[in-house]
């Protein structure tokens, strides 16, 4: 028997001109190997999913080449799948045991987008964010107002420079001594629950500091519908980079409370307000129990996107920001904006809802999350935006301040 597949793996066209094909990497970064699949060969991918053997992929090859002799070929691709731990085989259980049981034995969350999603000398981070905040419109704190929380993308800070200094610049010295609540989309993680770490999080601006108590509280409160050190924090980019924006204002030992937010799926296929499900009603109860306890010592970060559109997620179309479709996406968008704005969970809810969301919000969760948790809050938008990630994708995204 063929071992299976592992599910969760990326499947993208081979970006190489001159190596079509399909690329598989793994999210999870249980490895880091790249594969691109000839096009060829694409087809015996299906083999493996734990129902066929050996002998169905020789007989596929044999049929596909014209030659008996396939065992090189069809050794070559097992191999390789399995040393690039994308089978579910007792190899890839080992691995992935080991890096999660490294993880958790980790004294701190290591900097994981460094040198990809951001410079990774603490020099030239301090410029690049210099620059990115630096310049534009910069509403800042209205006079006497309190911030209670403010949103921000999570795409690669240089996709999204206007928006994260329209929120970033929301923010007051005086801010600096309040404990930041991140709440960030887990991208992997599990529906339907939170992901908590006591981890403090190493970038190269320094370490900050995780409110443990907090997070301790939160785990003895959640109860079942919380997963602490989960994994998905190793590599999760939707916090680390509110955490560099976050030290670039304030400096690197800010105090903050990391939650990632799955994705509340059931709800959105099945009909219902999120909570309907036990271990939701148990996030927001105590995320809220929290807010109410801690009031203005808390400053809620959200780090979110809006919708993600185009060929890369899916869709037929080939979407260019602010043109064509992506001009109602922007209307869509604001709509959804707006019941924010108004601090109207419900509302915003029934839109996430609607065509069981095919605008693929990834940031709904986290955003429902704090609308429920702050019911007093109103917010205010101050930058939307919408982005080519590639020639024939957008990604929308805003930046906004609560009070």
């Amino acid at each position: 028997m063929l071992a299976r597949l592992r599910a969760e793996l990326d499947f993208l066209p081979s970006p190489l001109p001159d190596r079509p094909g399909l690329m598989i990497r793994d999210p999870f970064r249980y490895s880091d190997a790249t594969l691109i699949i000839p096009p060829a060969l694409v087809g015996c991918l299906e083999f493996f999913d734990g129902v066929r053997g050996e002998l169905d992929l020789r007989e596929y090859l044999v049929r596909l080449t014209g030659d008996l002799q396939v065992g090189d070929l069809e050794r070559h691709l097992m191999d390789a799948l399995s040393a690039a731990g994308f089978l579910q085989n007792e190899a890839f259980v080992q691995r992935r045991d080991d890096v999660q049981s490294a993880f958790a034995a980790a004294l701190s969350r290591e900097a994981a987008h460094a040198g990809s999603g951001y410079p990774a000398e603490a020099a030239a981070l301090t410029e690049t964010l210099r620059g990115y905040l630096a310049g534009g419109e910069k509403p800042g704190p209205a006079p006497g107002e309190r911030v209670v929380a403010i949103t921000a993308p999570h795409v690669s800070p240089f996709g999204g420079v206007e928006s994260y200094r329209a929120a970033y610049s929301a923010l007051a010295p005086a801010d600096a001594g309040r404990t930041f609540v991140i709440l960030g989309t887990s991208h992997y993680g599990q529906p339907d629950r939170i992901g908590l770490t006591r981890k403090p999080f190493l970038t190269p601006l320094g370490e900050s500091v995780t409110d443990t108590a907090v997070v301790d509280e939160l785990l003895k409160s959640a109860g079942d519908a919380a997963a602490l050190e989960d994994y998905c924090h190793s590599f999760e980019h939707s916090i680390e980079f509110q955490v560099v924006f976050l030290q670039h204002v304030f400096g690197p030992g800010i105090r903050i409370v990391p939650v990632l937010c799955g994705s509340y799926a059931r709800s959105i296929h099945h009909g219902g307000p999120p909570e309907r499900d036990d271990r939701v009603a148990k996030i927001l109860n105590a995320l809220g129990e929290l807010a109410a306890r801690e009031g203005d010592r808390l400053l809620w970060v959200l780090g979110v996107d809006m919708a993600h559109m185009g060929r890369r997620y899916g869709d037929e179309l080939a979407a260019t920001a602010e043109r064509d479709e992506m001009a109602e996406v922007a209307h869509r968008d604001r709509a959804r904006i707006d019941r924010m704005e108004a601090g109207d969970a419900r509302g915003f809810w029934e839109l996430v809802q609607e065509n069981r969301d095919d605008l693929k919000w990834c940031g709904s969760a986290p955003i429902y999350t704090f609308l429920k948790a702050v019911p007093g809050a109103r917010g205010r938008l101050l930058r939307y935006q919408q982005w080519n990630i590639d020639p024939h994708s957008v990604v929308s995204f805003a930046g906004m301040k609560f009070h």
